[in-house]
């Protein structure tokens, strides 16, 4: 569920007209809505109630300080996987002992800043990670708390370039070698061992492949404690889908992933912490853009946005489906036709979609893309010197510009000229 709702015939943001926004602060323009972003979050902590548990929001999917800042005094921990998310997370009112350090090539600089201004736990995620860490944790005369994300070789069956928890993908370490690797991080006096890490990708639509990867997870915790090693917090990643595509079968709820980790993992006594970012951030925003042209082509027709690749870069990157819905509802009984819908930058693969049934659109309509509040602004670019996009914060029948759109004077003098020119 969303607060993405038609009233008197426009399409809303809770209380407020999109179309307002869009007239205030121009397009195209991503909008968020509060009261999402929090139901969201709230259903992963009440699914979780009963266990000692963190929900750290990952901010790969949405990192915009007003949004972190909304989730954060909701109670949310922060799942980082740069230095600038960690300066977002603490920007934003985050303590360091609710941040996460993920990712697979954590420099010196990343981890000195995380070791000084504090943080949670760091997942590491291969041996020459494990050396550096406690080198410099030993060096700033700290330990560092660890957990080793294993890769537990199961299939998430999910797109390709989002699944991560193959034998083949970068991530984590052999679940094979666990106990040989979790012997050695144990011989390293500037870490701790906390716990275990696994993630196995994003987008999944089906609770098997977790409830196996949590299986194997479990079995490695009794193997690990009875070779000594305190393993007290269990860190699951994320990755639970979102349906991109109203007419098509809802993933798994919250409330359903809920009761499968307390089955598969409720027994270990362990500290849970998961680190949704899509689910919470996904349906929580539309990416508004208005109609440029409706150009005939031949055998099909082509509507032509003010929105392109660099603003959502998703559909041109994995094929992604968004639901693009007119902001003026259409009429009853109004017959679609089919229309590719694409933008202006100069690439064929500037595509949103190919032949989809839409009602009769021409110049100055305005259009929604649902579904873009992951993965749509913390992605976009300035290709084609397409100053980026702004974001609104809609709460209740308010709204704010939390990204201002940059004017061409300040994209252009951030480039400075050589003096021999």
């Amino acid at each position: 569920m969303d607060h993405f709702l038609y009233k008197d015939g426009v399409l809303h943001a809770e209380d407020v007209s999109l179309a307002e926004i869009a007239a205030a602060v121009g397009t195209p323009v991503y909008v968020y809505s509060t009261a999402t972003l929090l139901r969201h979050f709230h259903l992963f902590d009440d699914a979780l109630a009963g266990m000692d548990h963190l929900v750290c929001y990952a901010m790969k999917a949405n990192s915009n300080q007003a949004v972190l800042r909304t989730l954060a005094q909701a109670g949310a921990g922060m799942d980082v996987v740069s230095g600038g998310e960690y300066r977002r997370a603490k920007a934003a009112g985050v303590s360091g002992d609710k941040i996460v350090f993920s990712g697979v090539g954590k420099t010196r600089e990343e981890i000195e800043l995380a070791l000084t201004g504090g943080i949670r736990q760091f997942n590491v995620e291969s041996e020459p990670e494990m050396l550096l860490l406690d080198q410099v944790a030993r060096e700033l005369g700290k330990v560092a708390p660890i957990t080793i994300r294993v890769n537990p070789d199961v299939d998430a069956k999910t797109h390709a370039k989002i699944a991560t928890g193959k034998s083949e993908n970068k991530f984590g370490i052999p679940i094979a070698r666990a106990r040989e690797v979790y012997a050695m991080a144990a011989k390293l006096p500037g870490l701790e061992i906390i716990g275990i890490d696994v993630h196995i990708g994003s987008q999944l639509t089906d609770l098997a492949p977790f409830e196996q990867a949590y299986g194997k997870v479990a079995e490695l915790t009794e193997v690990l404690r009875a070779d000594g090693h305190n393993i007290r917090r269990l860190d699951l990643g994320g990755g639970l889908g979102i349906p991109y595509e109203r007419s098509n079968t809802a993933p798994p709820l919250p409330t359903d992933y809920g009761a499968m980790v307390q089955r598969t993992l409720g027994h270990l006594d362990c500290e849970v912490e998961i680190e949704p970012g899509r689910l919470i951030a996904g349906n929580a925003g539309v990416l508004v853009s208005e109609v440029i042209y409706l150009k005939s082509g031949e055998g099909r027709d082509f509507l032509i946005l003010d929105a392109a690749m660099n603003d959502l870069i998703r559909p041109a990157m994995y094929d992604a489906w968004h639901d693009i819905v007119p902001l003026n509802e259409p009429a009853p009984g109004a017959e679609p036709r089919p229309v590719d819908i694409v933008g202006p930058v100069c690439e064929s693969g500037d595509t949103f979609a190919k032949q989809r049934m839409m009602p009769t659109l021409g110049s100055g309509d305005l259009v929604a893309f649902r579904s873009a509040g992951a993965y749509g602004a913390v992605m976009s670019s300035e290709y084609n010197s397409r100053p980026l996009i702004p974001e609104v914060l809609v709460n209740g029948d308010q709204f704010a510009v939390i990204r201002p759109r940059p004017s061409f004077d300040e994209m252009i003098n951030r480039d400075t000229i050589p003096e021999w020119l």
